[in-house]
């Protein structure tokens, strides 16, 4: 039989158990150790909060992901079962087997499966495991493993030893919303309960109302955060937050006030932003940025990968800056859409695509007020951009005979998938994007397209508008 047939098979008898949930627990002690990852997606999926608590309980793997299960209807009373079921402390081991669970990872990851595989013989940890708070399970161990090694017996080591550390790796959103500002409560208050042994890990934490609930950051160990999405804060408030984060990768700010973007807000926030190494996203949106990108680019890893930056203000200054910049040669993805940053000239444009043609992947540049001939002048360039997978340059007054030309030229880059182009300006009843729209006509304008990329065997290569 087919491992696929075997899975299927397993689904089932998964559904049949849990059809009665008395039934279902009372025989979780004795399940085999195959059926508890397709009973544990069927009960998610289904909603059955008491067995997913008794799954946790006895869990007879060192991890458990979420992964790709994704369930909106009560979403947070799943995750608050799954919490209340974990064995902390010696006391509640009740399992005959005793509980194996040491990392409850509640985060939803498309690349994760629901258990890694125990036959690593390189490391025994989940590969998901903390590995920069001084409260996870690998510094916890190495610590314990240090002292023996040493000689060192306290007391302290020995009530340690009497428990085994776990991670919870949960992401937080701190929005101000009642259910969610319960969750977090609810996860406060568990970790003060372990007294200890429980590391709540937040890899991913995001903060849509910096006033709301700022104890809650009391308890969340920065150290561990990986991404950091911050909204409607001023630049000062961000700039505490870095003090611990220190091992960032990903930062995204949005709509941060003007006067906070400028003078020693923006001095400081430099400055504790060059200390983040490892950071290889930024992304900023409504963050005042005229003539001042130069500052920031100077204080940026080398080797950044995503620069975000759409409704920044940004001058031909400050992309003749980017240019020139050490990160131009290694970017793979560059937002720069609702800037007029075409208003003056096109030659600094034109400079940053050839020097950025080696490595990126993705660009966007909508509304940006591009015409025909800035687009003319920096097509050579960018059809030497021979990564490009996805270009958007969307709401641009261009014209047909352009996008045409443009079709022809990009037809070459054999990994541009997916373009995003404007609706050329005779669509509208006043050649202005603002006015009414003639769906006759653009539709003439898709076939069009569709017909020369038949021509030149390009099906491959999906053109869309924002309209589609």
């Amino acid at each position: 039989m087919d491992q696929k047939g075997t899975a299927t098979l397993l689904e089932l008898a998964a559904k049949s158990l849990l059809s009665n949930e008395p039934a279902a627990i009372h025989a979780l002690e004795e399940l085999p150790r195959d059926l508890f990852v397709p009973l544990f997606g069927a009960a998610f999926l289904g909603g059955h909060m008491n067995v997913l608590k008794e799954l946790v309980r006895v869990w007879p793997f060192r991890c458990l992901h979420i992964g790709t299960l994704i369930r909106e209807e009560s979403y947070y009373e799943i995750l608050e079962a799954m919490i209340e079921g974990l064995q902390i402390l010696p006391a509640q081991n009740s399992s005959p087997r005793g509980p194996k669970l040491r990392i409850l990872d509640l985060r939803q990851d498309l690349e994760c499966e629901t258990t890694c595989s125990e036959f690593r013989k390189t490391t025994p940890f989940c590969p998901e495991s903390c590995v920069y708070s001084q409260h996870s399970i690998l510094k916890i161990k190495e610590a314990q493993n240090n002292a023996r090694s040493l000689g060192i017996v306290n007391s302290e080591s020995e009530s340690q030893s009497a428990w085994e550390p776990m991670e919870l790796l949960v992401d937080i959103s701190i929005s101000g919303t009642l259910r969610k500002n319960q969750f977090l409560s609810f996860l406060r208050r568990k970790v003060e309960q372990s007294f200890g042994s429980l590391h709540l890990c937040c890899r991913t934490l995001q903060i849509n109302n910096m006033s709301s609930e700022k104890s809650i950051l009391r308890f969340v160990d920065m150290g561990c955060t990986d991404n950091l999405e911050v909204k409607k804060a001023d630049l000062s408030e961000v700039t505490t937050l870095f003090y611990e984060m220190i091992h960032l990768t990903s930062l995204s700010l949005f709509n941060i006030p003007f006067k906070s973007c400028k003078g020693r807000n923006f001095r400081n926030f430099l400055t504790w932003l060059g200390r983040l190494d490892n950071l290889q996203d930024i992304s900023l949106s409504f963050f005042y940025l005229k003539n001042q990108l130069q500052k920031l680019l100077r204080v940026l890893p080398p080797e950044l990968d995503t620069l975000y930056l759409s409704n920044c203000g940004l001058s031909n200054r400050d992309v003749t800056a980017l240019s020139q910049s050490p990160q131009a040669t290694h970017l793979t993805m560059l937002i720069l859409s609702n800037n007029e940053i075409f208003s003056e000239a096109y030659e600094p444009f034109q400079t940053l695509l050839e020097n950025v043609s080696g490595t990126l992947q993705h660009l966007q540049v909508n509304n940006c007020q591009i015409t025909d001939s800035a687009l003319s002048a920096v097509l050579p360039a960018l059809s030497h951009c021979s990564h490009l997978r996805v270009l958007s340059f969307a709401h641009n007054p261009i014209t047909m005979p352009m996008l045409m030309s443009l079709l022809q030229q990009l037809t070459s880059l054999m990994e541009l998938k997916h373009v995003i182009y404007p609706v050329p300006v005779h669509c509208y009843e006043q050649e202005d994007s603002h006015s009414r729209l003639d769906r006759q006509k653009l539709a003439e304008v898709q076939a069009q397209l569709l017909m020369m990329l038949q021509m030149v065997q390009r099906e491959d290569m999906n053109w869309t508008t924002s309209h589609e």
